[in-house]
């Protein structure tokens, strides 16, 4: 397990769905290499992928107040040290979100 304490987040929001426009309900941090991806209730469940795609197996929640880790690798909860800040997404963002590309059946979308 690689964790890099120094690595800032990618950004505020899940990168692949920023960049497809799409939505998120909750965020995920990859402790390697700071990936803020998407949680597996999300239609996208891009921080999974990314486990898949480069092996970084331990997350940390992005969400304010929130500190756990997850070991993918392992499928258990982890421990792990402070993470370069931010530490979760902006407070003011919503959940799900962002507010304005969340649809109206949202629910119908989530896993």
């Amino acid at each position: 397990m690689t964790i890099d304490p120094s690595v800032p987040p990618s950004g505020a929001g899940c990168v692949e769905c920023d960049a497809a426009g799409g939505w998120w309900v909750h965020l995920r941090r990859c402790a390697t290499c700071g990936h803020v991806g998407c949680c597996d209730s999300s239609p996208g469940q891009h921080a999974t992928a990314h486990f898949g795609a480069t092996g970084h197996a331990v997350v940390q929640s992005f969400e304010p107040g929130e500190d756990w880790f997850w070991d993918y690798e392992h499928g258990v909860g982890a421990s792990g040290p402070e993470l370069a800040p931010p530490t979760s997404r902006p407070e003011d963002q919503t959940v799900p979100g962002p507010e304005e590309r969340v649809p109206g059946d949202w629910q119908r979308h989530i896993h």
